[in-house]
C-alpha cells in the first residue's frame, strides 16, 4: 500500500514510520507545518511544529530512505482547531483541540488531501489499536494503558478507521524509545510534547485573555451573592478551585469550586464540592467508529483524556447521545467530549452539551 506517514519530529511517528516501511508499504513522510509563525527551536515539552521539529523529523525520513514532504496546513488549523477553541471557551464551554485536530486535521484534511493524491492511507504515532472486526475495522485501546490514546481518536469515523494505521498501539513507550535507539534514530531520547501544542507556555488563561481581552465580572455563589472578581469568565471552566481569589470565605470554610459560567452575563458560579458530581451526560455531535448503536445498552464512559471508565447505560437517536453514569463523576463541563467503550473497543464519541443529576441513585 502506498502510505503517508505523519511526522511530528517525535520518536513516536518516528518509529510509526519505521515500522509502516518494515511491512513493505510504500512510505512517504509528511510534517504538518501547524502553526503561521513557526518557532525555531522549542522551548519546552509544551509546543510542537517548530524548524526543530521538522528537522528532525526529515532526519528519520532520511535515514529510513523515504520522500519527505512538508506541508503546511497553518491556515486549517487555525480555523479549526484555534479558532474553534476561543470559541468554545468565549461559549463558556471546556473543549479538547486534540479531539479537534484529529477530527479535522490528521484525519481529514491530511487524509482527504493523501486520497486525493493516490495514497491508500495515513499512518500516525497514536497509542492505539484498530482490529479486523466482524463488521469491519474497530478501534481498540493500546495495550499500554498509560499512554493509550484511543480517548483522543473516538472522533474516527469507520471510513478512516479503514484507511489509518496505528503501528504503536501494541507496544509500551519504554519499548518505543528502545527501537528508537537501536535504529539509530536521534530522536530517542526526546522528550514528549503534550498539553496545548499551540499554548507553548502552558498558560491557557493569559493566553485566552490576549486573545479576548479582560472582560471583569462577578463570581457569585449558589445563593447569587458576590463573593469574588473576575477578567474573564472565559478563563474557568467547571470543577476549577485555583486561581479563584475569592474575598468573602464560607461560614464554615468550605472549599468552593467552579459549578458553572454563564457567557451571556459573564458570571462565574462557585459552590461545595458536592454540587460538581453528575450522573447523566448529554452528548451532541456524534461520531461512530462503526455501526451505531441501537437501543440503550451497557458500555464504559470516559470523560477525559486520561480519565478513569464508568460504567454506564447509554442510548442515541443518531446524533444525540444520553449517557446514564453508574455512579456520580465530579467537574463534568459543556464543551469536553464523552467517549464510549465496549471492551477496549471504542465504539464512538459526543461533546458534551449539559451533565446533570438524577434526584436518585439507581
Amino acid at each position: 500500500m502506498r502510505v503517508v506517514a505523519a511526522m511530528s519530529g517525535g520518536v513516536d511517528s518516528a518509529v510509526a514510520a519505521s515500522r509502516m516501511v518494515e511491512a513493505g508499504h510504500e512510505v512517504v513522510g509528511v510534517h504538518l507545518a501547524l502553526s503561521q509563525s513557526a518557532a525555531t527551536l522549542r522551548e519546552s515539552a509544551r509546543g510542537c511544529c517548530t524548524i526543530e521539529d521538522a528537522g528532525d523529523a526529515r532526519r528519520v525520513a532520511d535515514r529510513l530512505g523515504i520522500p519527505f514532504y512538508v506541508w503546511d496546513m497553518a491556515e486549517r488549523f487555525r480555523e479549526d482547531v484555534v479558532e474553534d477553541f476561543v470559541a468554545e471557551y468565549e461559549a463558556g464551554r471546556t473543549p479538547n483541540p486534540c479531539l479537534r485536530c484529529n477530527e479535522r486535521i490528521k484525519f481529514a484534511a491530511l487524509l482527504d488531501k493523501a486520497l486525493a493524491l493516490g495514497f491508500d492511507a495515513v499512518a500516525t504515532g497514536h497509542y492505539a489499536q484498530i482490529v479486523d472486526g466482524a463488521q469491519g475495522r474497530e478501534l481498540h485501546r493500546a495495550v499500554d494503558p498509560a499512554k493509550d490514546q484511543s480517548y483522543v481518536l473516538g472522533v474516527l469515523t469507520a471510513d478512516q478507521l479503514a484507511r489509518s494505521f496505528f503501528p504503536l498501539g501494541d507496544t509500551t513507550k519504554p519499548q518505543i524509545r528502545e527501537e528508537a535507539a537501536a535504529r539509530g534514530f536521534a530522536v530517542a531520547k526526546k522528550p514528549d510534547s503534550h498539553d496545548i501544542c499551540f499554548i507553548a507556555d502552558g498558560d491557557t488563561k493569559g493566553w485566552l485573555t490576549r486573545r479576548l481581552g479582560e472582560q471583569p465580572g462577578p463570581i457569585v455563589d449558589t445563593d447569587g451573592d458576590v463573593v469574588g472578581q473576575h477578567d474573564g469568565a472565559f478563563a474557568y471552566t467547571v470543577g476549577q478551585r485555583r486561581g479563584l481569589g475569592l474575598k468573602v470565605p464560607r461560614e464554615d470554610h468550605a472549599k468552593r469550586y467552579v459549578v458553572d459560567v454563564q457567557p451571556r452575563t459573564n458570571t462565574v458560579v462557585v459552590g461545595t464540592e458536592e454540587l460538581l458530581g453528575v450522573d447523566v451526560v448529554v452528548g451532541d455531535h456524534a461520531r461512530w467508529c462503526g455501526p451505531p448503536p441501537t437501543g440503550e445498552a451497557s458500555y464504559g464512559a470516559q470523560l477525559r483524556a486520561h480519565g478513569e471508565e464508568v460504567p454506564c447505560r447509554a442510548s442515541s437517536d443518531g446524533e444525540t447521545v444520553t449517557v446514564r453514569l453508574e455512579r456520580r463523576v465530579r467537574g463534568v463541563a459543556p464543551g469536553q467530549s464523552v467517549v464510549l467503550y465496549d471492551g477496549t473497543r471504542v465504539v464512538g464519541s459526543a461533546t458534551i452539551s449539559r451533565a446533570e443529576r438524577r434526584a436518585q441513585q439507581s
